[in-house]
């Protein structure tokens, strides 16, 4: 059962970890590039920001973003401000989010996200925590898939196998980490093959974080994955 008042203070935690990170830096490191090809720290920051926004529409029922086309425009305009900005529309869009969460709701309801996809309300703090946590690690200043919660690295890795489940693109998969828990993911067509490792290495594969060099396959070749 997803609890989602345990997630919206893991999002808190993991928004503090995120500032913390960000405060440490300067300008010219806010400009510098990120992990994600062709954005910078900046963008990054400003993603961050305007997602939390974005699922407090979810939340209230309105449509996620006004279109693809002003999500991007926004992070375009907002990547060059200076730390200092930054910071603050971290800190007062994720207040906003918090605030949102609080509301007596029924969080069994159905909600839409971009592209038509639907969840449980009850999911939205977890998809926030994905942004906030996995971002901290894009932004490529000591926080590695690593160091992240252990609980949010297994239940991370489930959402994945469970967002690729079914999906014609992907041969079935098994997937077994170190410690003996086994996943399936995947479709049904196609040779089965079985991807072991870490937690941190199936979970840097499945997110598109790393290349998969460090897993172990067998029954045919590591699996291309559509992006996320």
């Amino acid at each position: 059962m997803i609890d989602h008042a345990h997630d919206l203070d893991s999002v808190r935690e993991a928004t503090d970890r995120l500032l913390s990170a960000a405060a440490a830096l300067d300008n010219a490191a806010v400009a510098a590039p990120s992990r994600l090809p062709g954005w910078s720290r900046g963008h990054l920051l400003a993603h961050v920001a305007r997602n939390a926004d974005a699922l407090v529409n979810v939340l209230a029922g309105r449509p996620m973003y006004e279109s693809g086309e002003a999500r991007d425009a926004d992070i375009a305009r907002d990547a060059a401000r200076p730390l200092d900005v930054h910071l603050a529309d971290l800190r007062e869009s994720a207040a906003r989010f918090q605030e949102e969460g609080a509301r007596p709701a029924d969080w069994s309801r159905t909600v839409e996200l971009r592209n038509g996809v639907k969840d449980s309300a009850s999911r939205i703090p977890f998809r926030r925590l994905i942004e906030v946590e996995l971002h901290h690690v894009d932004l490529g200043v000591g926080y590695e898939l690593e160091n992240l919660p252990d609980e949010f690295v297994r239940r991370e890795i489930q959402f994945l196998a469970d967002r690729f489940s079914g999906n014609p693109t992907v041969p079935p998969i098994t997937l077994t980490g170190n410690n003996g828990h086994t996943l399936r993911t995947g479709g049904d067509a196609g040779t089965p093959v079985t991807v072991g490792g870490s937690p941190w290495d199936l979970l840097g594969w499945l997110a598109g974080r790393r290349d998969g060099a460090a897993l172990e396959v067998s029954g045919g070749s590591l699996p291309a994955l559509p992006p996320l």
